[in-house]
């Protein structure tokens, strides 16, 4: 098999990993947008799980990592629902971890076991444990290939950074123990700066807010009175909206309605509609200097001020007045 990606190019793959690229699970993940709702309130924040987890393999096979780490690369968003992270607003998880909640579920009930058997691989093993992967997945703030590659995938898609850059900075990242890190304090430097216009800028937006309030509560209106039920939720998001369309339901079409509707959005802490926290999300990349790596914030002022900054709007969310 031969792929294209837009960050890394073109790579050949075959075995398993090409036959879990082909499988229903993964190609289900075409039709799951990457940022929820924000494409139905934006068609160009159109990046899919399909995309970013090819990439996130991707980056972890640039970097050394075994098959059996780009195997679970490859799989590490397998059981995201129909719409991302608005389903951890449907269900309240606040850790924004649904997707973690069901992982277990939804792979075992796939056929993602009996391929990775005749490969000789054990899913539970493989699968389950991500703390083995060490490329894969760091605990924040240290950089790992799902937040390097969701950030570098959606600022250049959506025309924040330039190709040029993202080949620059991923030629600054080097590996020692199974731990990514910057062999340049600019290129750390520029990442967290990246990084913030992507967790920030990106996933606060008022009209990304806005867009996945809506949403919300169409779907758990439509949960409430059984127009779709958890199990749907594991459809493609174009599948779950036609099923909402059908409804006659009052609400539901109102709230659809909303979605499509162009609206002006204020920021205000006045009368508004709508307050949103997300996740904290802050960023520390460790840095090579001296034979040992440190973080990178204790070299850069500039670091300190942007994640000072990115707490205190995190903790403090977004507050929407809506404008129809």
């Amino acid at each position: 098999m031969r792929i294209f990606d837009e960050l890394y190019g073109t790579v050949e793959l075959d075995g398993v990993l090409a036959e879990l690229i082909n499988s229903p699970p993964v190609q289900r993940l075409n039709g799951v947008h990457q940022g929820g709702a924000s494409y139905l309130v934006n068609p160009d924040w159109d990046v899919t799980r399909f995309d970013h987890s090819i990439g996130v393999m991707l980056l972890v096979k640039k970097l050394g990592g075994t098959l059996e780490e780009q195997v679970a690369s490859l799989l590490h968003d397998v059981s995201h629902t129909a719409f991302s992270h608005v389903s951890d607003l449907v269900f309240d998880h606040k850790k924004e971890d649904y997707h973690e909640f069901i992982y277990e579920q939804v792979v075992a009930c796939s056929s993602i076991p009996a391929i990775l058997r005749r490969e000789g691989m054990d899913w539970k093993k493989l699968l389950l444990d991500d703390s083995k992967w060490t490329l894969l997945e760091q605990s924040a703030p240290e950089l790992c290939a799902d937040r390097v590659d969701y950030t570098l995938r959606d600022m250049y898609t959506y025309g924040i950074i330039t190709l040029e850059q993202v080949h620059w900075f991923l030629a600054q990242l080097a590996v020692v123990n199974g731990r990514m890190f910057c062999t340049d304090l600019s290129a750390a430097e520029w990442f967290v700066e990246t990084y913030y216009k992507e967790v920030i800028d990106f996933f606060m937006n008022p009209l990304n807010i806005y867009g996945y309030d809506r949403l919300a509560l169409v779907l758990k209106r439509a949960l409430a009175i059984e127009v779709v039920s958890k199990e749907d939720f594991l459809k493609e998001d174009h599948q779950l909206i036609a099923q909402l369309s059908t409804s006659d339901d009052h609400e539901i079409k109102a709230l659809l309605d909303e979605l499509s509707t162009d609206v002006e959005l204020e920021e205000t802490l006045e009368d508004y509609h709508i307050h949103r926290k997300t996740k904290v999300r802050l960023i520390d990349p460790s840095v090579a200097t001296d034979g040992s790596l440190v973080p990178a914030s204790t070299l850069s002022k500039q670091i300190r001020v942007m994640n000072e900054a990115a707490k205190a709007k995190a903790e403090k969310g977004v507050y929407l007045k809506v404008y129809y």
